[in-house]
């Protein structure tokens, strides 16, 4: 069964942190064809558009588009700070491999 993709609690923090829904802003998160893996993740703060799934939580708004929706099925979008940067990341299983910046992937 497809699911629509999942946002953390702590990714929607994040967007609070920052201000998105302040800002009129929802966190984008696209699927393009590109990077090294032949997929990539296009992941900005931009605002609501016509068919777009809209996620809410918190306060705050993540929207994927109609094109990007099959590629992130059952996806987790979560927001993770490390040694080497803070950012939001996705897990997705549709994901067949992954370069090792994770922002690239194939199916």
């Amino acid at each position: 069964m497809t699911f629509p993709p999942k946002v953390t609690e702590r990714a929607f923090a994040r967007l609070s942190e920052i201000g998105a829904a302040e800002q009129g802003k929802a966190l984008r998160v696209a699927v393009e064809g590109g990077g090294c893996s032949g997929f990539q993740y296009e992941i900005t703060l931009d605002d609501v558009a016509e068919d777009d799934l809209v996620l809410e939580g918190a306060g705050e708004k993540v929207v994927v588009d109609a094109v990007s929706l099959p590629f992130l099925a059952n996806a987790v979008i979560d927001f993770t700070e490390e040694l080497i940067g803070a950012r939001f990341v996705i897990d997705n299983p549709n994901a067949s491999s992954s370069c090792g910046c994770g922002t690239s992937f194939s199916i």
